[in-house]
């Protein structure tokens, strides 16, 4: 019998619309000869909905608008693995496996993956308490720092009103720094922050996407990230670079690479590469990852690694890093997908 695949996309976070096209590429790439698709979209104003039309409505953003979307919510009793679907008669859908594909807050923050391990289900990826810590860029880099890996150095405040504290460690830093929200993603509300002048500017953004912000110390040097695959034996991909033409790597750059550009095999040595992997396994581990997450750093101009963040939903198009790294090590997208719904079957 075919495995029921609990596909979830859409949700409240500023990158909704980053959601539709990952969730359309992975259900365009699962193999439909084993898995059975159910469909489960979250609007933009919370509202859960079985969806049974095409693929192409997800990737469009029309989904919502489709006539036969149907209410529904998740029966929260242990092992019940049941979608409660709401019409003129209300039915109860089973399910298998759960994979959410949701990116930024009320996502990849745990908050879902909480939601359906309540209810004892199988949960593709990360694990509630490890996705919320990943989530937290302040406790993620304490707890990586006590691994034994270079952290940025930074401070994080609470309150606007705590500019002062701001200005003296931006003067012990020294400028260039950033301001980030403490937890958010796709590096919205993040500033560089080059002069006094900018500060409160840019704290006072952070805060409209979070109630804590942290101000990070500048890493001289460039962005290489990994992506991981596994809980107990890991699979690395091959390390990718992000060059820069200016500023920094925020959403615009993401998603459509204006002034960047991503290099997969990063342009380092054989010897550089493995440090960068072994790191990487190394954060993977001490932040407890499991399924699979895309582990970000920095290397700076004198060869030092620096943890940056770990996204345990990164983007999953064909064309995002991830799967760009998989496919540099000979893995292609469908057998990335396989393997990653493999080992919670």
């Amino acid at each position: 019998m075919k495995t029921k695949l609990l596909v979830l996309f859409g949700g409240r976070s500023g990158e909704y619309e980053v959601s539709l096209i990952s969730a359309s590429a992975v259900l365009r790439n699962i193999d439909a000869e084993k898995y059975d698709m159910i469909k489960v979209g979250i609007s933009r104003d919370g509202k859960w909905y079985l969806f049974g039309g095409d693929i192409s409505e997800i990737e469009s953003g029309r989904w919502c608008d489709n006539a036969g979307n149907r209410p529904c919510a998740v029966c929260p009793d242990y092992g019940s693995n049941t979608l409660i679907v709401f019409g003129e008669k209300t039915e109860q859908l089973k399910y298998d496996v759960v994979f959410p594909i949701i990116h930024g807050t009320q996502g990849e923050d745990g908050t879902v993956q909480g939601l359906f391990e309540l209810a004892g289900a199988r949960v593709v990826g990360c694990r509630a308490e490890t996705s919320a810590l990943c989530m937290d860029k302040d406790r993620a880099h304490r707890l990586v720092g006590e691994a034994g890996v270079r952290v940025p150095k930074a401070m994080v405040v609470n309150s606007e009103n705590a500019m002062e504290a701001v200005a003296k460690f931006a003067g012990i830093v020294e400028f260039p720094l950033f301001v980030k929200p403490v937890k958010a993603g796709s590096s919205f509300g993040i500033t560089k922050v080059c002069k006094d002048s900018e500060l409160c500017a840019a704290v006072k953004k952070a805060f409209e996407y979070d109630d804590s912000v942290i101000i990070e110390e500048n890493i001289d040097g460039f962005e290489v990230g990994c992506a991981v695959l596994g809980t107990d034996k890991l699979i690395v991909g091959e390390v990718d670079e992000i060059e820069l033409s200016e500023g920094f790597f925020d959403f615009t750059e993401k998603y459509t690479l204006k002034t960047s550009k991503i290099h997969v095999p990063a342009r380092v040595d054989g010897e550089t590469a493995q440090r960068i992997k072994a790191t990487a396994r190394k954060i993977y581990r001490a932040l407890g990852c499991s399924g699979f997450a895309r582990v970000d750093m920095f290397l700076t101009n004198e060869g030092e690694i620096v943890f940056n963040e770990v996204n345990t939903i990164p983007g999953f198009t064909e064309h995002s890093r991830y799967p760009g790294m998989m496919r540099a090590a000979g893995i292609e997208f469908k057998e990335v997908i396989d393997r990653i719904l493999g080992q919670v079957l």
